[in-house]
């Protein structure tokens, strides 16, 4: 039986190559199942004391990409907060082209993954492909990892009606930078959407403790 393959969708500040890192706890869960295919955001991020990173615990990001974001709420600074109420952002536009492009060269995939920006970007592009607006976008499932729904009034239109893609949603309770709470948020934006919680922080849960739940949403799909 061949691995579902799912392209993974990084955090604020972090890239391709640094997310794989910080999952590779993750891959030795899933392997022989699951293959994980990694890319990076399309916008150069720039360092700000006043950011709240998406790195969790563990070095900043790897490789030479540096720091990447797929989209700024804050237009004028090209900076991004998860809080920050904004009528309109900046960027979202080339980071779907960016999916677009990934899509047509390295796909096709089973499923899409996304951890904290990375997942509330996930939800909006679920709901440009059951609405029918990105014909190269399959996804059979989602995983939306320390997710939230967008502040920002214009992402507004991605999240209603429910999205039917089935979904699971993993994040701590211990997270400080996106709190569980935001990310419960996003729950009625899916059709029953499943739920994986665990006590730590900011990261992509990886211990033999959630490999059943992991398994379990995947084998409908293999």
């Amino acid at each position: 039986m061949a691995p579902l393959r799912v392209l993974c969708i990084h955090g604020y500040r972090q890239n391709g190559s640094s997310f794989r890192e910080k999952t590779g706890a993750l891959r030795k869960l899933l392997k022989k199942h699951v293959e994980l295919v990694y890319m990076s955001a399309p916008h150069s991020v720039q360092q700000a004391c006043s950011e709240a990173p998406d790195n969790g615990p563990g070095p900043g990001p790897g490789g030479d990409e540096g720091s990447r974001g797929w989209w700024f709420s804050d237009v004028q600074a090209r900076s991004f907060s998860a809080q920050q109420q904004c009528e309109e952002s900046l960027g979202l536009d080339d980071s779907v082209a960016a999916v677009r492009e990934a899509v047509r060269v390295q796909g096709p995939f089973d499923g899409i993954l996304g951890f904290s920006q990375g997942a509330a970007f996930v939800a909006m592009l679920c709901s440009l492909q059951e609405h029918k607006l990105e014909p190269d976008f399959s996804f059979h499932f989602a995983i939306l990892v320390a997710g939230f729904p967008s502040a920002c009034k214009e992402h507004q239109q991605f999240y209603n009606p429910p999205l039917q893609i089935p979904s699971l949603h993993v994040f701590g309770l211990e997270d400080r930078v996106i709190p569980d709470c935001m990310s419960r948020e996003l729950l009625p934006s899916f059709q029953d959407p499943q739920v994986l919680t665990h006590p730590g922080g900011h990261f992509v849960p990886a211990a033999s403790a959630h490999r059943q739940a992991y398994q379990d949403f995947f084998k409908s799909f293999q």
